[in-house]
Formats: C-alpha cells, sequence, structure tokens
C-alpha cells in the first residue's frame, strides 16, 4: 500500500476538522477547542509575519490600527518606550504592486532596531493590492494613511510635522508620486526617502519593454500613466525627496533618479540621489545596519526634521 505524504494527511485533519465541528460543536468540551483551533487557523496571519517588537526593542510595544475598511487599508504602529514630541518613520514595502506585508521583518526589523532607541515611531503601512486596486489607488491608499497617521500622531506622543515617508521598490513609487503631488494628502510632512524604484516616469517606462506586471499596475491609458508617474506630477511645492538607487541593476534606476534630479534642479529645488553598490533586496534589508548607507540616510532625515 502507497503511504500518504505529509501534506496529503495535514490536508485531512484540516478537512476532517472543518467538517466535524458543526456536527460536535453541542456536546461542548473538546469539540468546542477544536472549532477555535480550526478558526484560528483559518484566519490568523502567519506568527512570523508578525515582529516581536518587545524582544527586538526592549520596552517597544506594536499597534495595529485600520484606516479604512479594507482588511488590507491597515498600520502598524510601533512605539518606543517613551514617546514626548517624537518623529516618525512611515515605511512602505515593496512587492511589485500585488504582493508583500508591512510585517515582514526585511521590511522592518533593521529601521525598528535603529530608529526605535533614538525615539522615533515607526509605522509600517499596508496598502490594497493588484488586482483589487492598480498603482495610482494603492497611492490613494497611502495618502489615506497619511491622514490617518497625521490626524492620530499626538495620541502616541508623536508629531504630525515631523514625519519622514519611506518606500521600497513599488512602494518607493507610491512614495514618490504622493511627494510630488502632496495635495493628495494635503498636509505636507518633512521629507521622503525612496528606495531603488524604477518607476519615475511612467510614459517612458510602459513605452519600453517591461516587465508584465507594469501592465497590470498601470494598464494602457497613457492619461493614468501620467496621472500616476511621479515626474509627471511633479511640482517645486513637491516634498524634499532622496532617491536611493542601486548601480548594479541592469534597468539602471539611477539613470531615472538623475533625470528627476536634473528635473527639480532645473526648478530651484535640491533632490539628493544616492547611488549604492548594494542590491534591489540590499538596499531595504540593510538599511539601519550601521553602515555609510544608512548613515547618509540618516543625515537627509536628520536634516528635514531640524526644519520643522
Amino acid at each position: 500500500m502507497r503511504m500518504m505524504s505529509a501534506p496529503w494527511i495535514t490536508l485531512l485533519l484540516v478537512t476532517f476538522a472543518v467538517v466535524s465541528v458543526p456536527l460536535t460543536v453541542r456536546a461542548g468540551g473538546l469539540s468546542d477547542r477544536l472549532q477555535q483551533g480550526v478558526a484560528n487557523l483559518l484566519t490568523s496571519p502567519p506568527e512570523d509575519h508578525r515582529v516581536q517588537v518587545e524582544t527586538l526593542v526592549p520596552g517597544s510595544r506594536r499597534l495595529t490600527e485600520p484606516y479604512g475598511e479594507d482588511p488590507l487599508q491597515a498600520l502598524d504602529v510601533y512605539l518606543p518606550s517613551h514617546a514626548t514630541d517624537a518623529p516618525i518613520l512611515v515605511m512602505v514595502h515593496g512587492g511589485g504592486w500585488k504582493e508583500g506585508d508591512k510585517g515582514e521583518p526585511h521590511v522592518v526589523v533593521n529601521k525598528l532596531k535603529r530608529w526605535l532607541p533614538q525615539g522615533f515611531i515607526v509605522i509600517s503601512v499596508n496598502t490594497r493590492l493588484l488586482p483589487q486596486a492598480m498603482a495610482y489607488e494603492q497611492a490613494e491608499d497611502l495618502a489615506k494613511a497619511m491622514k490617518w497617521i497625521q490626524g492620530h500622531a499626538r495620541n502616541w506622543g508623536g508629531r504630525s510635522d515631523k514625519i519622514i515617508l519611506m518606500g521600497h521598490s513599488s512602494g518607493g513609487h507610491l512614495v514618490a508620486l504622493l511627494s510630488s503631488k502632496p495635495s493628495m494628502v494635503g498636509k505636507p510632512w518633512a521629507g521622503t526617502v525612496a528606495l531603488d524604484t524604477s518607476a519615475l516616469h511612467i510614459p517612458s517606462k510602459m513605452r519600453k519593454s517591461h516587465l508584465p506586471f507594469y501592465d497590470a499596475a498601470f494598464g494602457s491609458d497613457p492619461g493614468y500613466w501620467t496621472k500616476a508617474s511621479p515626474m509627471n506630477q511633479w511640482t517645486a511645492k513637491a516634498v524634499p525627496m532622496m532617491l536611493v538607487c542601486s548601480s548594479k541593476r541592469p534597468d539602471k534606476p539611477c539613470s531615472e533618479a538623475k533625470e528627476f534630479q536634473k528635473q527639480a534642479a532645473h526648478a530651484g529645488r535640491e533632490m539628493i540621489v544616492s547611488p549604492q553598490n548594494l542590491s534591489h533586496a540590499e538596499i531595504n534589508d540593510t538599511l539601519g545596519e550601521s553602515n555609510a548607507y544608512t548613515g547618509a540616510v540618516e543625515t537627509f532625515i536628520m536634516r528635514q526634521l531640524a526644519g520643522r
């Protein structure tokens, strides 16, 4: 007789539990506990997506808050032990506008270890994703989250005018778009750090060879491309930006970042471009470690906060 594999045994056990719960729940006791266990299995997020910040940075704690009605319109607020007039760092994960999560360790761990002990409040944001929401609609979600954060900052001991917005990859596109057009939020913030996004001039990107998920994110309408394009939406009223880019990538995001920098310079505005000899993933993963790269980002952050 052929032995069943472990995944099939697990599936049968879960199926048996789900089917049998309604028949046995009236008996109470073990059946009630089985029902609750199955409910937790089916509804709880994986534990490895929940950063245990209390262990990571003693004295800190995490709150998870909704900023909208959709389950993905939620954010994690990481609070230092004593927050008084605290600056706020808001992080937006990457994932090609179609995946990723605010609680993934590579998104937040090194940033928490670096900036929570300095008294920062660190917030990690989810937005809706493809196919439910295209890129511009995700930016609208982020704008809604920023308004919510500004409105609640005082409740945590934070300063609504001392917010730094940061995003990686597709999240870098979202933060660059909001920073180019801060009217989407209403009230401006101190500064923005876009981490290795190659989606700064969307019309140019879409007219060239590109990865298929760009079609899902931006569609085929040139008008939509322009609306969702940071460089097309940028004006001199934009929030100050630092563009970090990988010098290792074949699609040359640093070239696009430098074109954006020239556009800002022509309008008399400074925009910092920081090429790094790091991979796309390393630019996100290593930020917060003790290195020159983190130091450069931190210098920009502190400079923007000092003006507030």
